[in-house]
C-alpha cells in the first residue's frame, strides 16, 4: 500500500508538468516572411533591391522565419505570391508573426500605396491602378487574420519614373494608418524619397538587417535605431518611418544572461530618452527627435534650438510630415469639403492633383462655393517658411537647392558603432536561378545571441541550423562551405547543412546523391534543368506559384531541340538589370541556332549552304521528289550542301557505310548523313537544274545515324548533253582538315560539265582517314554510274532495274570522273595525278575502258 500511494503522489505530480509541456507546445510561435525584391525594371535598372531582399531574408532565416522570397517579379507573378503567403499565414494557426518585406519602386496615388511590377508600363496617373500592387489589398486582409504580429515593410520609396504625362503623382508614399496587430515601415518618411545606395546594398536593409541581429531589442527599438543608423550612413539625406499598432512582445533574437554589458545601460538609455529636449544638448536633442519621430518631437526641437544648423533641416522634416497629416485626414473623410479644405492650406503641394482626382470622381468643381464649411485639422496651417519645401515636385532631404548642414553622429547612448562584419559588407554572388533572390555570405551572429527557445524551428533553414557559423553558398556545385567559431571549415551538401550544426545528420543515399554530385560540366539531358532545384534549401524558397513557373522556364527545350545548359552557363544566366524575364511580355526565347558549348545528344552539323532545320521537323521523306534536303529524318543528321543534280526518276537509298572517308571538321559528335548519288534522269528532262533548297533527300535509315554518306556527283547521260549549273557560292572546294571527332564528315560534291576531262576531287584524300582500320577494303575504281553501291561492295553494281534511262556502258567520248563512292575508298596512297590525254580511238573489237585511272583499249 504504502508503495502504491508513492505511485498515485508521483502521478498527481507530474499532471502540473504534462500541462505546463502541452501549453509550451501550443504556444510554440510560428515565423513566415515573404521576401520580394524588383531590381530589373524595364523602365530602368534600380542596383539593390534585388540584394537588399536576399540580405533581409537571410536575416529572418537565422531568426527562425519560414521565408519564401523572389526576385524581379511582374505583375502576375507578385499577385499570385501574395496570394500564396496570404494562405500560408492562413494555415499557420493565431500564434504566428507574419513579415513582408518588399523592395523596388513604390507609387502613390490618392491616398494609397502600390508596389510596382517589372513589367509594368506607367505612361500616366490612370495607369497605376491597373499596372501596379495596390498593398492594401493585401495587408487587409492579412490584419484580418488576427495573428500574434504581422510587419509590412516598404523600401520603395525613391525617385519613380512613371506618370510623366498628365497630373503628376505625389512623391514618395503615403502615410498610413495601420490595423491593430500591423506594423507599417517606411525606408524614408511619408511624402519623401531616398536616394538610391551607392553600395551593394541600401541603407535601409543594411540598417534592418543590423538591429534585427541585435539580441534582445524589441521591435520597436529595431525600427528606432535603423532610424538613427540609416540618417547617419546618408548624412541626413533618409529619415525612415514606422507605424506600429503591434501589442504582444516581440524580438528576433534573445540575449543570453551571460552576455556582455552593452555600452550604454538600459537604465541610462531610458532616463536620456525621458528627459524634456531643452534640458538636452543640440546634439543629444536632434538624436532623441530622430528617434522619437513625432511631429511633436521636432516641434520641440525646433523650439529649443531655433538657431541650430540642424533646425533648417528639422524645418523640412516637419513640413513633410504636417502636409502628409493634412492629406491623410483628408483623404479619410473623402467629401468635396475636405477636398478643399486641403486646397486652401496646399493650393500648390503634392496632392493637389489627388485633391482634384477625388473631386472630379465625386463630381464637384475644383474652386469651393463662397461659403463652405472646411474640416477641423489637428494641426495648424503650415508656416510660410515651411511652403519652399512642400512646392517640391520631390522632397529629398539632401537636394542641393537647400543647402543642409551634414547631422552630427549620433551619440553613443542613442546608438552604439556598427559591428565591424556592418561596417563593409560584401555584395553576393549572383543568383543562378530564375527569380531566385541572391544569398550574401552569412556572417554569424555572436555566440550570446540566439533565436528565441520558443520559436517552431522552420523547416530545411542551413542558415537557422548554423546561425553561429560563417555560411557560404555555392549555387554552381550545389554545396555549403560552413565554418564554426573555431575556424574549422567542412564543406557539405545542403542535406548535411540542413541538420543542426552541433550534430550534423547523416544524409540518407537518397539525399546525398544528388547534392554531393554536382559535376556541372558534365550535363545531361534529363538531369540539366534539375540543378535550380536544390536552391529552396540554400535560398529562401520560391513562392509556390512562383516556382512552377520558374520550372516551366527553366525546363523549356529551346527551340531546334538543343537542351538546356548546365548550371552556370550562359544559356541559364540571369536575365541583365533592366531586362524582362525569357518568355515574359513576347520576350523571345534563346535562339534556336545557337551552338551549346557542351552538347549533351548528338546535334545536327549543319554545312555551309544550307538552311537550320524548321523547329520540330522529324518527319521522313516519303519520295525524293518531296522530301528537301534541309529536313533530315533524324535528329542527329547532318545536312550538305546542295549539289545540283538531275531530278532523280526514282528513290534511292544512300550507301550507310560507317567508315566513310571524312572531308570536313565537324564540331560535335553528329552523324553526317548526304543524299545519294544522282541517277541520271532520261534524255528529255537532262537539262532540268535542281536549286540547292530543293535537292531531294533520300530516304535515310533512323538506325544508323552516324552513318556518312557521299554527296552526289552528276553524271552525264547518254545521249543529251547535260547542261553545267554553278556550284552554290558558299560551298567551295577547301583542304580538307582532318576530323576531330569520331562522326562522319560530308563530301561536298563538285559539279563537272560533259564531254570535257575533270580532275578527282581534290577534297576527299584518302591519306586523311581518321578511322582507316574500320575502312572497307580497296576497291577497283567505278566508272561513273547511275546508281551508288551499296556499302561494302568491291565492284559497280548494275543499274537499278527502276530507272529506265541507266545504261551501263559509259559515253565513249567522255572522260570518266571519280564518283563518291570511288572517293570514300580508304586505301592510304597519295592522290592519283590528272591523267593523260585518252586515245582517239580502239582498234574495231577492242573497247575503251579505265584501268587505274587510265583510259585503255581492250
Amino acid at each position: 500500500m504504502p508503495r502504491i500511494r508513492k505511485l498515485i503522489a508521483t502521478a498527481f505530480a507530474l499532471i502540473p508538468l504534462a500541462f505546463v509541456f502541452v501549453a509550451s507546445a501550443a504556444q510554440a510561435e510560428n515565423r513566415v516572411a515573404l521576401v520580394v525584391g524588383n531590381a530589373g525594371y524595364q523602365v530602368g535598372a534600380l542596383a539593390t533591391p534585388a540584394n537588399d531582399a536576399g540580405l533581409v531574408a537571410q536575416t529572418l532565416q537565422a531568426a527562425g522565419f519560414d521565408v519564401v522570397g523572389a526576385r524581379d517579379l511582374d505583375q502576375d507573378s507578385l499577385r499570385r505570391a501574395f496570394r500564396d503567403f496570404l494562405e500560408k499565414a492562413t494555415g499557420a494557426g493565431p500564434d504566428t508573426v507574419a513579415f513582408i518585406y518588399v523592395s523596388g519602386y513604390g507609387v502613390q496615388l490618392e491616398g494609397e500605396n502600390y508596389f510596382v511590377p517589372v513589367d509594368a508600363k506607367i505612361a500616366r496617373d490612370a495607369d497605376v491602378a491597373a499596372e501596379a500592387i495596390r498593398l492594401s489589398d493585401y495587408i487587409r486582409p492579412l490584419a484580418a487574420l488576427k495573428l500574434k504580429a504581422s510587419i509590412v515593410v516598404l523600401d520603395a520609396a525613391r525617385v519613380n519614373p512613371f506618370a510623366k504625362s498628365g497630373p503628376p503623382l505625389a512623391g514618395g508614399l503615403a502615410l498610413a494608418e495601420p490595423e491593430p496587430g500591423v506594423l507599417i515601415a517606411f525606408n524614408a518618411a511619408p511624402g519623401t524619397v531616398a536616394p538610391e545606395g551607392q553600395g551593394p546594398y541600401g541603407p535601409y536593409a543594411q540598417a534592418l538587417a543590423e538591429m534585427m541581429r541585435e539580441g534582445g531589442l524589441p521591435l520597436a527599438g529595431v525600427f528606432d535605431r535603423a532610424r538613427l543608423r540609416v540618417n547617419d550612413v546618408t548624412k541626413g539625406a533618409e529619415v525612415p518611418w514606422y507605424a506600429s499598432k503591434v501589442e504582444t512582445s516581440l524580438v528576433f533574437f534573445e540575449r543570453a544572461s551571460d552576455a556582455p554589458p552593452p555600452a550604454v545601460s538600459i537604465e541610462q538609455t531610458a532616463a536620456m530618452r525621458a528627459r524634456p529636449m531643452r534640458d538636452l544638448g543640440a546634439q543629444d536633442a536632434y538624436a532623441a527627435a530622430l528617434e522619437r519621430d513625432t511631429l511633436q518631437g521636432y516641434l520641440d526641437f525646433l523650439a529649443a534650438y531655433p538657431d541650430d544648423p540642424m533646425a533648417a533641416r528639422v524645418h523640412a522634416i516637419v513640413a513633410a510630415r504636417r502636409e502628409a497629416i493634412t492629406w491623410r485626414r483628408t483623404r479619410v473623410v473623402d467629401t468635396p469639403p475636405a477636398y478643399w479644405s486641403y486646397l486652401r492650406r496646399y493650393p500648390e503641394g503634392p496632392h493637389a492633383a489627388d485633391a482634384h482626382r477625388r473631386l472630379a470622381f465625386l463630381a464637384a468643381a475644383f474652386e469651393p462655393p463662397p461659403s463652405f464649411t472646411a474640416i477641423a485639422y489637428d494641426l495648424p496651417p503650415p508656416p510660410p517658411e515651411e511652403i519652399v519645401y512642400i512646392r517640391r515636385p520631390v522632397l529629398v532631404f539632401d537636394d542641393p537647392i537647400f543647402g543642409f548642414a551634414p547631422p552630427p553622429p549620433p551619440p553613443v547612448i542613442f546608438l552604439a558603432p556598427p559591428p565591424p562584419e556592418f561596417v563593409v559588407l560584401a555584395p553576393p554572388p549572383p543568383p543562378i536561378g530564375i527569380f531566385v533572390l541572391p544569398m550574401p555570405v552569412y556572417r554569424p551572429v555572436p555566440v550570446w545571441v540566439s533565436p528565441p527557445a520558443y520559436v517552431a524551428p522552420p523547416p530545411n533553414n542551413v542558415i537557422y541550423n548554423n546561425v553561429h557559423n560563417t555560411v557560404v553558398v555555392n549555387n554552381v556545385t550545389n554545396t555549403v562551405t560552413i565554418t564554426n567559431p573555431s575556424g574549422q571549415t567542412q564543406t557539405v551538401p545542403p542535406a548535411v547543412a540542413m541538420a543542426p550544426a552541433a550534430q550534423p545528420a547523416a544524409a540518407s543515399p537518397q539525399q546525398a546523391a544528388p547534392a554531393a554530385a554536382p559535376a556541372p560540366a558534365a550535363p545531361q539531358a534529363a538531369s540539366a534543368p534539375a540543378a535550380p532545384a536544390a536552391a529552396p534549401s540554400l535560398a529562401p524558397s520560391l513562392p509556390p506559384s512562383v516556382a512552377q513557373k520558374a520550372a516551366t522556364l527553366q525546363t523549356q527545350v529551346p527551340q531546334g531541340g538543343a537542351q538546356p545548359s548546365a548550371p552556370g552557363s550562359a544559356a541559364t544566366q540571369p536575365p541583365q538589370p533592366g531586362q524582362p524575364l525569357p518568355g515574359m511580355k513576347g520576350q523571345p526565347l534563346p535562339s534556336p541556332t545557337s551552338t551549346p558549348a557542351t552538347p549533351t545528344t548528338p546535334s545536327a552539323a549543319i554545312t555551309p549552304g544550307t538552311s537550320t532545320p524548321a523547329p520540330g521537323s522529324a518527319k521522313p521523306a516519303t519520295a525524293p521528289s518531296q522530301g528537301p534536303a534541309a529536313k533530315p529524318t533524324t535528329p542527329s543528321a547532318a545536312i550538305t550542301p546542295a549539289t545540283p543534280s538531275p531530278a532523280p526518276a526514282g528513290s534511292a537509298k544512300p550507301a550507310t557505310s560507317p567508315a566513310q572517308t571524312p572531308a570536313a571538321t565537324p564540331t560535335t559528335p553528329s552523324a553526317a548523313i548526304a543524299p545519294a548519288t544522282s541517277t541520271p534522269a532520261p534524255a528529255g528532262r537532262a537539262k532540268r537544274k535542281t536549286s540547292p533548297s530543293q535537292t531531294p533527300a533520300a530516304k535515310l535509315s533512323p538506325t544508323t545515324p552516324s552513318a556518312a554518306v557521299t554527296p552526289a556527283v552528276p553524271s552525264s547521260v547518254p545521249g543529251a548533253a547535260v547542261k553545267p549549273a554553278t556550284p552554290p557560292p558558299q560551298t567551295p572546294a577547301a583542304k580538307p582538315s582532318a576530323p576531330t571527332t569520331p562522326s562522319a564528315a560530308i563530301t561536298p560534291g563538285t559539279q563537272l560539265p560533259a564531254n570535257k576531262p575533270a580532275t578527282p576531287a581534290p577534297q576527299v584524300p584518302a591519306a586523311k582517314s581518321a578511322t582507316p582500320s574500320a575502312l572497307p577494303a580497296p576497291a577497283k575504281p567505278v566508272i561513273a554510274s547511275p546508281s551508288p553501291p551499296p556499302a561494302g561492295v568491291a565492284k559497280p553494281a548494275t543499274p537499278s532495274p527502276h530507272i529506265p534511262a541507266a545504261s551501263p556502258v559509259a559515253p565513249a567520248p567522255a572522260k570518266p570522273v571519280a564518283p563518291a563512292a570511288a572517293a570514300a575508298s580508304p586505301p592510304p596512297a597519295a592522290a592519283p595525278k590528272v591523267a593523260p590525254p585518252q586515245p582517239k580511238g580502239c582498234p574495231p573489237g577492242k573497247a575503251m575502258a579505265v584501268v587505274n585511272g587510265q583510259p585503255v583499249c581492250k
